[in-house]
């Protein structure tokens, strides 16, 4: 909004200027989530307890801990994480680009579908929400219609493919199966981000370390300098997607503000279904699903201990884990929640650090 104001009264005002870099509004966007967290996090998560008698649910068949440590914290302080994001965005961010609107839609498509779940869960006072067909079909249709607007948007050589890291000049065009292809990154990416929320604190911050790495890869694959330089695949726009990331950097630790050990609120799967599927759509839109991957490393390692488990004990009636997701598995095994979160915001930031090295690496 304030990029299609302000830059106009430079005449005047000089310094109204700024307003046109990305930069400039990437950081105003970081700082605008911030204070909208900061500002409004405690009265809203006292209007959650309000309405939340007992809190979120818990798992009985979860770490023992939990009953005790857990019960009675409120959910969906996801809520808090989409309003700061997207007034932060719409307020930043250049509206006239399609790139920006398509991920605000996901977003805020996959958070309601997450706050269906958390209703559900707060309703019948169970640990168990929409059923995992429901919750596929629908994000399912979400994703077919993001990817089709990003294939108008995209110049027709890419719009269907694919690119690889530590390999330039080369992509490959998966024709139609490349809905097949958004599903699994986008849906992938928001469940496996929704597998990970398990701890206080876990989750939100590999997303904002994500959301970092993001924020530099849609700045340097959108400007054509940076992009020919360092061998990347040129998208024209995305550029834009750096306001988005920025506020989702000011929100995410906004939020871990009040979900730091002891967590005051839960995101619920209204935050973690959104910040998965923000993710998974900004890797497709950038052409680096691959790199989402390494990135979000973490959240692959949370996702493949659960199917590896569930896939096991079918075959075998056996378990390879303790219990998954493999965090549950360190806490059966006596390790303390916050040596589990503070080691795994460490594998997470490993793992973000080899992700940006691909964008030299060619």
């Amino acid at each position: 909004m304030l990029y299609h104001v302000l830059p106009n009264l430079a005449t005047q005002v000089g310094f109204f200027n700024v307003f046109k870099y990305l930069t400039f509004r990437t950081g105003g966007a970081i700082l605008t989530s911030l204070l909208i967290s900061f500002i409004f996090g405690d009265a809203f998560i006292r209007w959650l307890k309000s309405i939340q008698t007992h809190g979120q649910p818990i798992r009985e068949d979860g770490p023992e801990g939990h009953l005790l440590t857990k019960k009675g914290t409120p959910t969906m302080g996801g809520v808090l994480i989409l309003a700061s994001l997207t007034l932060s965005t719409i307020l930043w961010g250049n509206l006239s680009n399609p790139y920006l609107w398509v991920v605000l839609a996901v977003t805020l498509g996959f958070g309601c579908i997450g706050a269906c779940d958390d209703y559900l869960k707060l309703t019948k006072r169970s640990s168990k929400g929409l059923s995992g067909k429901a919750k596929l079909l629908l994000q399912g249709a979400m994703v077919i219609l993001a990817t089709y607007v990003i294939q108008v948007n995209t110049k027709p050589e890419m719009s269907s493919s694919l690119a690889f890291p530590f390999i330039k000049d080369y992509l490959l065009d998966l024709g139609m199966l490349y809905y097949v292809f958004t599903f699994l990154v986008i849906v992938g990416a928001s469940n496996a981000v929704n597998l990970t929320d398990g701890l206080d604190g876990l989750a939100i911050v590999p997303v904002v370390l994500a959301s970092a790495c993001f924020a530099l890869i849609a700045y340097l694959v959108g400007n054509t300098v940076f992009a020919n330089y360092l061998q990347i695949h040129y998208v024209a726009d995305v550029g834009e997607l750096s306001v988005f990331c920025g506020a989702m950097i000011g929100a995410g630790l906004g939020f871990l503000w009040f979900n730091a050990p002891p967590a005051k609120v839960f995101m619920g799967d209204t935050g973690s279904l959104a910040a998965g599927g923000a993710l998974g759509t900004i890797a497709v839109i950038t052409k680096h699903e691959i790199v989402l991957a390494i990135i979000g490393g973490l959240f692959v390692l949370e996702a493949v201990s659960v199917i590896l488990q569930v896939g096991y004990y079918k075959m075998t009636k056996k378990r390879i884990f303790l219990m998954a997701p493999i965090h549950h598995h360190f806490e059966k095994k006596g390790w303390a929640e916050s040596t589990i979160v503070i080691r795994f915001w460490i594998i997470a930031t490993i793992l973000a650090l080899v992700g940006l090295s691909t964008l030299k690496l060619r």
